[in-house]
C-alpha cells in the first residue's frame, strides 16, 4: 500500500465558465429587450396575428423566468463546487436552447436582428454546456 502524502487536492470553480455565465446574464438581459422591442415593431407595422403576438411574448417572459434560474443555478453550483445546482442549470440549457431555436426558426414572422442575436445565444449556450460538462467532470473527481 501506497502511503498518502497528506496533499489535499480539491477541484475549483470553472472561472471560464463564471465569466461565461456572467456575460450570458449580462447579453440575455440586452436579448430580452431588443426581443420586446422587436415584438413591438412587429405589432405595429407587420400584420402578425393578435393570439400570435400575444403567445410570442407570454413564451418570451416564460424564457425569462427559465433563463434566470438557469444562470442562478449554473453559477451557484459552479461556485459551491456541488453537482445538484450545476446539474440542474446544465439541465435547464435545454429548454432555454429549445426557446432559442423557437424564436431563432419558429415564430410568425422572423426579423434579420432575431436571426443574429439567437444565434449567437446557441453558441454561448454550446459553449457553457461544454464548459459545465468539464466542470462537473472535475467536481466529481
Amino acid at each position: 500500500m501506497m502511503a498518502t502524502s497528506g496533499k489535499h487536492t480539491s477541484a475549483f470553480s470553472s472561472t471560464p465558465l463564471e465569466v461565461l455565465l456572467f456575460l450570458n446574464g449580462w447579453y440575455y438581459a440586452a436579448y430580452f429587450l431588443v426581443e420586446i422591442l422587436t415584438f413591438v415593431y412587429k405589432g405595429l407595422v407587420l400584420p402578425y396575428p393578435a393570439a400570435n403576438l400575444i403567445l410570442d411574448i407570454v413564451m418570451l417572459f416564460l424564457y425569462l423566468g427559465v433563463e434566470v434560474i438557469r444562470i442562478f443555478f449554473g453559477s451557484k453550483g459552479n461556485l459551491t463546487q456541488r453537482k445538484l445546482p450545476l446539474c440542474i442549470g446544465l439541465a435547464l440549457t435545454f429548454p432555454s436552447a429549445a426557446m432559442a431555436v423557437y424564436y431563432l426558426l419558429l415564430q410568425t414572422y422572423i426579423v434579420r436582428i432575431e436571426v443574429i442575436i439567437n444565434a449567437i445565444l446557441l453558441v454561448l449556450y454550446a459553449f457553457e454546456v461544454i464548459l459545465g460538462v468539464v466542470a462537473l467532470a472535475e467536481f466529481i473527481r
